[in-house]
């Protein structure tokens, strides 16, 4: 793993004014950050990948902090939002290939206690997920409804990446 230490909210917020989708601001932060590593390791193949979860037509960042998650949480409560993923491969600076997807979770009306007990179990790991969840633990619990590649929720839609690896024939096939 290298960080690419591109400027993430610089771009997305350029983005955003140039009125670009949310899927062609993943796909492009995906891109950006592939190209940013490729540049430092030539010979290798770069696997990148971004997550920009929208609901109700705003784009939401890890939050910053347990409070930011709750009233992230509060505002996914009993709605659909997606979750848009980007994945991109590159070497020698050059983009081999790109993928975008867009799984689509509705989060079930849970209780406020429901929110607090999770919120104390799940504790600082809630500001590493931009949902502040993580669907394979006890997040799963505030879900009614997931539509979509399981893998690409949790951030690496992984069948189509081994599918693309094994057509470049850099895995067995």
């Amino acid at each position: 793993v290298q960080p690419s230490e591109i400027n993430e909210q610089f771009i997305k917020n350029k983005m955003l004014d140039e009125n670009a989708t949310t899927e062609e601001i993943a796909q492009y932060l995906a891109q950006q950050k592939a190209l940013k590593v490729s540049a430092l390791r030539k010979q290798d193949i770069i696997i990148a990948a971004d997550q920009i979860l929208e609901c109700d037509g705003k784009l939401f960042d890890k939050a910053k902090n347990i409070k930011e998650a709750k009233a992230n949480l509060k505002i996914f409560r009993g709605k659909e939002h997606k979750l848009v993923t980007a994945l991109v491969l590159a070497k020698k600076e050059n983009i081999l290939w790109s993928y975008v997807t867009s799984p689509s979770l509705t989060m079930r009306e849970f209780s406020d206690q429901f929110l607090d007990c999770y919120i104390e179990s799940a504790g600082s790991a809630l500001t590493r997920s931009v949902g502040a969840y993580y669907l394979e633990e006890k997040g799963v619990q505030l879900f009614s409804r997931i539509d979509g590649d399981y893998h690409a929720i949790l951030g690496l839609p992984l069948i189509p990446l081994l599918n693309k690896l094994r057509e470049l024939k850099l895995i067995d096939d």
